[in-house]
Protein backbone atom coordinates (compact mmCIF):
# COMPACT_ATOMS: atom_id res chain seq x y z
CA UNK A 1 0.00 0.00 0.00
CA UNK A 2 1.21 3.47 -0.80
CA UNK A 3 2.49 5.52 2.09
CA UNK A 4 0.87 8.76 1.00
CA UNK A 5 -2.56 9.74 2.20
CA UNK A 6 -4.21 8.66 5.43
CA UNK A 7 -2.78 5.53 6.91
CA UNK A 8 -4.75 2.36 6.52
CA UNK A 9 -6.95 1.74 9.48
CA UNK A 10 -6.69 5.31 10.68
CA UNK A 11 -9.78 6.59 12.37
CA UNK A 12 -11.61 9.86 12.35
CA UNK A 13 -9.30 12.82 12.66
CA UNK A 14 -6.29 11.13 11.03
CA UNK A 15 -4.14 13.27 8.77
CA UNK A 16 -2.28 12.34 5.59
CA UNK A 17 1.22 10.97 6.01
CA UNK A 18 3.73 13.70 6.93
CA UNK A 19 6.05 15.01 4.28
CA UNK A 20 9.85 14.72 4.38
CA UNK A 21 11.38 15.19 7.81
CA UNK A 22 12.36 18.81 8.36
CA UNK A 23 14.59 20.63 10.81
CA UNK A 24 14.01 24.35 11.05
CA UNK A 25 16.78 26.82 11.75
CA UNK A 26 16.17 30.09 13.53
CA UNK A 27 15.45 31.84 10.20
CA UNK A 28 11.76 30.86 9.77
CA UNK A 29 11.01 31.61 13.43
CA UNK A 30 12.61 35.03 13.05
CA UNK A 31 10.82 35.52 9.74
CA UNK A 32 7.39 34.91 11.22
CA UNK A 33 8.13 37.03 14.30
CA UNK A 34 9.45 39.97 12.26
CA UNK A 35 6.57 39.73 9.79
CA UNK A 36 4.06 39.78 12.64
CA UNK A 37 5.67 42.83 14.24
CA UNK A 38 5.76 44.77 10.95
CA UNK A 39 2.23 43.70 9.99
CA UNK A 40 0.90 44.76 13.40
CA UNK A 41 2.63 48.15 13.16
CA UNK A 42 1.14 48.79 9.71
CA UNK A 43 -2.29 47.49 10.74
CA UNK A 44 -2.31 49.95 13.64
CA UNK A 45 -1.14 53.00 11.72
CA UNK A 46 -2.61 52.40 8.24
CA UNK A 47 -5.14 49.54 8.27
CA UNK A 48 -6.96 50.68 5.13
CA UNK A 49 -3.79 51.11 3.12
CA UNK A 50 -2.41 47.77 4.29
CA UNK A 51 -5.61 45.95 3.37
CA UNK A 52 -5.97 47.60 -0.06
CA UNK A 53 -2.34 47.67 -1.16
CA UNK A 54 -1.68 44.18 0.20
CA UNK A 55 -4.57 42.82 -1.83
CA UNK A 56 -3.39 44.59 -4.98
CA UNK A 57 0.20 43.39 -4.56
CA UNK A 58 -0.24 39.80 -3.35
CA UNK A 59 -3.90 38.89 -3.82
CA UNK A 60 -3.79 36.90 -7.06
CA UNK A 61 -0.21 35.71 -6.54
CA UNK A 62 -1.12 34.04 -3.26
CA UNK A 63 -4.23 32.57 -4.93
CA UNK A 64 -2.06 30.77 -7.46
CA UNK A 65 0.51 29.61 -4.92
CA UNK A 66 -2.11 28.39 -2.46
CA UNK A 67 -3.93 26.41 -5.15
CA UNK A 68 -0.59 24.93 -6.21
CA UNK A 69 0.18 23.83 -2.65
CA UNK A 70 -3.27 22.42 -1.88
CA UNK A 71 -3.58 20.60 -5.22
CA UNK A 72 -0.09 19.14 -4.79
CA UNK A 73 -0.14 18.27 -1.10
CA UNK A 74 -3.67 16.84 -1.15
CA UNK A 75 -3.72 15.38 -4.65
CA UNK A 76 -5.43 12.20 -3.41
CA UNK A 77 -8.33 14.31 -2.09
CA UNK A 78 -8.69 16.72 -4.99
CA UNK A 79 -9.10 14.18 -7.76
CA UNK A 80 -11.70 12.42 -9.86
CA UNK A 81 -15.45 12.95 -9.50
CA UNK A 82 -15.10 14.80 -6.21
CA UNK A 83 -12.81 17.40 -7.74
CA UNK A 84 -15.19 17.91 -10.65
CA UNK A 85 -18.10 18.35 -8.25
CA UNK A 86 -16.21 20.84 -6.09
CA UNK A 87 -15.10 22.84 -9.11
CA UNK A 88 -18.67 22.94 -10.42
CA UNK A 89 -19.96 24.23 -7.08
CA UNK A 90 -17.21 26.86 -6.78
CA UNK A 91 -17.82 27.97 -10.35
CA UNK A 92 -21.43 28.55 -9.34
CA UNK A 93 -20.14 30.76 -6.51
CA UNK A 94 -18.00 32.69 -9.00
CA UNK A 95 -21.10 33.37 -11.09
CA UNK A 96 -22.96 34.57 -7.99
CA UNK A 97 -20.16 36.99 -7.18
CA UNK A 98 -20.13 38.38 -10.71
CA UNK A 99 -23.83 39.16 -10.55
CA UNK A 100 -25.04 42.47 -9.11
CA UNK A 101 -25.13 42.11 -5.30
CA UNK A 102 -28.57 41.10 -4.04
CA UNK A 103 -30.14 38.96 -1.36
CA UNK A 104 -30.80 36.30 -4.03
CA UNK A 105 -27.16 36.09 -5.18
CA UNK A 106 -25.99 36.02 -1.55
CA UNK A 107 -28.38 33.22 -0.68
CA UNK A 108 -27.31 31.23 -3.72
CA UNK A 109 -23.64 31.61 -2.73
CA UNK A 110 -24.40 30.47 0.81
CA UNK A 111 -26.25 27.40 -0.41
CA UNK A 112 -23.43 26.49 -2.80
CA UNK A 113 -20.88 26.95 0.01
CA UNK A 114 -22.74 24.53 2.25
CA UNK A 115 -23.05 22.23 -0.74
CA UNK A 116 -19.24 22.09 -0.80
CA UNK A 117 -19.15 21.10 2.85
CA UNK A 118 -21.91 18.54 2.34
CA UNK A 119 -19.95 16.96 -0.52
CA UNK A 120 -16.87 16.78 1.71
CA UNK A 121 -18.87 15.13 4.52
CA UNK A 122 -20.47 12.64 2.16
CA UNK A 123 -17.11 11.68 0.71
CA UNK A 124 -15.19 11.67 3.99
CA UNK A 125 -17.82 9.82 6.03
CA UNK A 126 -18.61 6.99 3.68
CA UNK A 127 -19.22 3.89 5.76
CA UNK A 128 -20.06 5.93 8.86
CA UNK A 129 -23.79 6.65 8.46
CA UNK A 130 -24.38 7.95 11.99
CA UNK A 131 -21.68 10.60 11.71
CA UNK A 132 -22.97 11.44 8.26
CA UNK A 133 -26.45 12.09 9.67
CA UNK A 134 -25.01 14.20 12.50
CA UNK A 135 -22.98 16.25 10.02
CA UNK A 136 -26.04 16.72 7.79
CA UNK A 137 -28.07 18.03 10.73
CA UNK A 138 -25.23 20.35 11.76
CA UNK A 139 -24.79 21.72 8.25
CA UNK A 140 -28.54 22.23 7.88
CA UNK A 141 -28.66 24.24 11.11
CA UNK A 142 -25.61 26.31 10.22
CA UNK A 143 -26.94 26.89 6.72
CA UNK A 144 -30.27 28.09 8.05
CA UNK A 145 -28.48 30.54 10.36
CA UNK A 146 -26.33 31.82 7.48
CA UNK A 147 -29.38 32.34 5.27
CA UNK A 148 -31.16 34.19 8.07
CA UNK A 149 -28.14 36.41 8.85
CA UNK A 150 -26.11 36.71 5.61
CA UNK A 151 -24.19 39.78 6.81
CA UNK A 152 -22.73 37.78 9.69
CA UNK A 153 -22.01 34.84 7.37
CA UNK A 154 -19.79 36.86 5.06
CA UNK A 155 -17.98 38.68 7.87
CA UNK A 156 -17.15 35.35 9.52
CA UNK A 157 -16.10 33.90 6.17
CA UNK A 158 -13.71 36.80 5.52
CA UNK A 159 -11.93 36.39 8.85
CA UNK A 160 -12.06 32.58 8.82
CA UNK A 161 -10.27 32.51 5.48
CA UNK A 162 -7.35 34.40 7.04
CA UNK A 163 -7.23 31.98 9.99
CA UNK A 164 -7.23 28.81 7.86
CA UNK A 165 -3.42 28.87 7.31
CA UNK A 166 -3.06 27.87 10.96
CA UNK A 167 -4.51 24.44 10.14
CA UNK A 168 -2.26 24.00 7.11
CA UNK A 169 0.76 25.02 9.19
CA UNK A 170 -0.25 22.56 11.94
CA UNK A 171 -0.53 19.81 9.33
CA UNK A 172 2.85 20.76 7.87
CA UNK A 173 4.50 20.84 11.31
CA UNK A 174 4.06 17.09 11.81
CA UNK A 175 7.20 16.62 9.74
CA UNK A 176 9.35 18.54 12.24
CA UNK A 177 11.90 16.34 14.00
CA UNK A 178 12.07 18.83 16.86
CA UNK A 179 10.80 22.26 17.78
CA UNK A 180 7.21 21.58 16.80
CA UNK A 181 5.78 22.97 20.05
CA UNK A 182 7.70 26.23 19.64
CA UNK A 183 6.65 26.48 15.99
CA UNK A 184 2.97 25.98 16.81
CA UNK A 185 3.14 28.41 19.74
CA UNK A 186 4.45 31.07 17.38
CA UNK A 187 1.65 30.41 14.88
CA UNK A 188 -1.08 30.45 17.53
CA UNK A 189 0.39 33.69 18.79
CA UNK A 190 -0.13 35.67 15.60
CA UNK A 191 -3.37 33.93 14.62
CA UNK A 192 -5.17 34.23 17.96
CA UNK A 193 -3.36 36.41 20.49
CA UNK A 194 -2.65 39.44 18.30
CA UNK A 195 -6.26 39.72 17.04
CA UNK A 196 -7.51 39.29 20.62
CA UNK A 197 -5.22 42.11 21.71
CA UNK A 198 -6.52 44.36 18.93
CA UNK A 199 -10.17 43.61 19.67
CA UNK A 200 -9.70 44.16 23.41
CA UNK A 201 -9.12 47.86 22.80
CA UNK A 202 -5.79 47.89 24.63
CA UNK A 203 -4.08 49.23 21.51
CA UNK A 204 -6.67 51.90 20.68
CA UNK A 205 -4.22 54.59 21.76
CA UNK A 206 -1.95 53.80 18.80
CA UNK A 207 -4.68 52.71 16.37
CA UNK A 208 -5.19 55.16 13.52
CA UNK A 209 -8.45 57.06 14.03
CA UNK A 210 -9.19 58.21 10.49
CA UNK A 211 -12.78 57.37 9.63
CA UNK A 212 -14.42 58.16 6.32
CA UNK A 213 -14.27 56.93 2.72
CA UNK A 214 -12.86 53.46 2.17
CA UNK A 215 -12.02 53.07 5.84
CA UNK A 216 -15.71 53.12 6.72
CA UNK A 217 -16.61 50.81 3.83
CA UNK A 218 -13.98 48.23 4.70
CA UNK A 219 -14.75 48.44 8.41
CA UNK A 220 -18.41 47.70 7.66
CA UNK A 221 -17.43 44.73 5.48
CA UNK A 222 -15.26 43.12 8.16
CA UNK A 223 -17.22 43.94 11.33
CA UNK A 224 -20.22 41.98 12.67
CA UNK A 225 -23.23 44.33 12.33
CA UNK A 226 -24.01 44.29 16.05
CA UNK A 227 -20.49 45.52 16.85
CA UNK A 228 -20.21 48.13 14.13
CA UNK A 229 -19.22 51.43 15.73
CA UNK A 230 -16.38 53.87 14.97
CA UNK A 231 -14.10 52.14 17.47
CA UNK A 232 -15.27 48.59 16.83
CA UNK A 233 -15.08 48.98 13.06
CA UNK A 234 -11.48 50.18 13.19
CA UNK A 235 -10.50 47.31 15.47
CA UNK A 236 -11.97 44.68 13.16
CA UNK A 237 -10.42 46.39 10.13
CA UNK A 238 -7.02 46.30 11.83
CA UNK A 239 -7.52 42.61 12.63
CA UNK A 240 -8.39 41.86 9.02
CA UNK A 241 -5.46 43.86 7.63
CA UNK A 242 -3.04 42.12 10.03
CA UNK A 243 -4.29 38.59 9.39
CA UNK A 244 -4.49 39.15 5.64
CA UNK A 245 -0.84 40.23 5.60
CA UNK A 246 0.27 37.20 7.63
CA UNK A 247 -1.89 35.05 5.34
CA UNK A 248 0.27 36.24 2.45
CA UNK A 249 3.45 35.51 4.42
CA UNK A 250 2.37 31.88 4.76
CA UNK A 251 1.44 31.31 1.12
CA UNK A 252 3.99 33.49 -0.67
CA UNK A 253 7.04 32.85 1.52
CA UNK A 254 6.87 30.02 4.02
CA UNK A 255 5.13 27.08 2.31
CA UNK A 256 6.75 27.58 -1.12
CA UNK A 257 10.13 27.66 0.64
CA UNK A 258 9.64 24.86 3.18
CA UNK A 259 7.26 22.50 1.34
CA UNK A 260 8.71 22.30 -2.19
CA UNK A 261 7.49 18.73 -2.68
CA UNK A 262 3.90 19.99 -2.87
CA UNK A 263 4.82 22.22 -5.80
CA UNK A 264 6.60 19.30 -7.45
CA UNK A 265 3.51 17.11 -7.20
CA UNK A 266 1.37 19.90 -8.64
CA UNK A 267 3.80 20.42 -11.51
CA UNK A 268 3.60 16.71 -12.30
CA UNK A 269 -0.17 17.15 -12.70
CA UNK A 270 0.04 20.51 -14.50
CA UNK A 271 3.34 20.61 -16.42
CA UNK A 272 2.44 23.92 -18.07
CA UNK A 273 2.95 25.66 -14.70
CA UNK A 274 6.35 24.23 -13.84
CA UNK A 275 9.11 26.27 -12.26
CA UNK A 276 8.67 30.02 -12.30
CA UNK A 277 5.60 29.85 -14.53
CA UNK A 278 3.20 29.71 -11.59
CA UNK A 279 4.93 32.75 -10.07
CA UNK A 280 4.81 34.54 -13.42
CA UNK A 281 1.11 33.78 -13.78
CA UNK A 282 0.34 35.09 -10.32
CA UNK A 283 2.52 38.18 -10.67
CA UNK A 284 1.21 39.00 -14.14
CA UNK A 285 -2.42 38.60 -13.15
CA UNK A 286 -1.71 40.62 -10.02
CA UNK A 287 -0.26 43.47 -12.08
CA UNK A 288 -3.40 43.59 -14.21
CA UNK A 289 -5.55 43.54 -11.09
CA UNK A 290 -3.51 46.35 -9.55
CA UNK A 291 -4.11 48.42 -12.68
CA UNK A 292 -7.84 47.76 -12.41
CA UNK A 293 -7.73 48.74 -8.74
CA UNK A 294 -6.07 52.04 -9.69
CA UNK A 295 -8.76 52.78 -12.29
CA UNK A 296 -11.81 51.51 -10.38
CA UNK A 297 -11.19 49.95 -6.98
CA UNK A 298 -14.78 48.79 -6.48
CA UNK A 299 -14.80 46.96 -9.82
CA UNK A 300 -11.37 45.48 -9.15
CA UNK A 301 -12.54 44.25 -5.76
CA UNK A 302 -15.54 42.54 -7.38
CA UNK A 303 -13.38 40.83 -10.00
CA UNK A 304 -10.91 39.68 -7.36
CA UNK A 305 -13.67 38.37 -5.09
CA UNK A 306 -14.97 36.24 -7.96
CA UNK A 307 -11.58 34.86 -9.04
CA UNK A 308 -10.50 34.24 -5.44
CA UNK A 309 -13.48 31.96 -4.87
CA UNK A 310 -11.55 28.97 -6.19
CA UNK A 311 -8.77 29.13 -3.63
CA UNK A 312 -10.94 30.48 -0.80
CA UNK A 313 -13.65 27.84 -1.04
CA UNK A 314 -11.63 24.75 -2.04
CA UNK A 315 -9.60 24.90 1.18
CA UNK A 316 -12.65 24.34 3.39
CA UNK A 317 -13.78 20.94 2.04
CA UNK A 318 -10.16 19.76 1.95
CA UNK A 319 -9.62 20.61 5.60
CA UNK A 320 -13.00 19.23 6.60
CA UNK A 321 -12.27 15.90 4.91
CA UNK A 322 -8.88 15.70 6.59
CA UNK A 323 -10.38 16.35 10.02
CA UNK A 324 -13.06 13.75 9.38
CA UNK A 325 -10.42 11.21 8.40
CA UNK A 326 -10.88 10.88 4.67
CA UNK A 327 -10.34 7.33 3.47
CA UNK A 328 -7.45 8.20 1.18
CA UNK A 329 -6.09 4.76 1.92
CA UNK A 330 -9.02 3.43 -0.10
CA UNK A 331 -7.89 5.57 -3.02
CA UNK A 332 -4.35 4.26 -2.65
CA UNK A 333 -5.59 0.67 -2.59
CA UNK A 334 -7.45 1.19 -5.87
CA UNK A 335 -4.35 2.69 -7.43
CA UNK A 336 -2.27 -0.25 -6.16
CA UNK A 337 -4.72 -2.74 -7.69
CA UNK A 338 -4.27 -1.09 -11.09
CA UNK A 339 -0.50 -1.54 -11.00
Amino acid sequence: MATTGIRAGAGVGAWPAPGPTARLSAAPFAGFALSAVLALALALRAPTGLAVLGLAAFGLLHNVLELRYVAGRFAAVLAGPLLRLLLALVTGIVVCRLLPPSRLSQSAEILLAYGLLAAACRYGLRGRPRLLVVSAVGLAGAGAASLAFPAYHFVVLAHLHNVVPLLFLAEWSRRLARGRAAFLALQFGWVLLVPALLLSGLLDGVLSQRPGGWTDRLAAAYTPPAWLSPEGGLRFLAVFAFLQTMHYVVWVWFLPRYAPEAAERFEARVPSLRGVRAWALGAGAGALLALLFAVDYAQGRSVYAALASYHAYLEFPVLLMLVLGLGTDRVDEKEKEKE
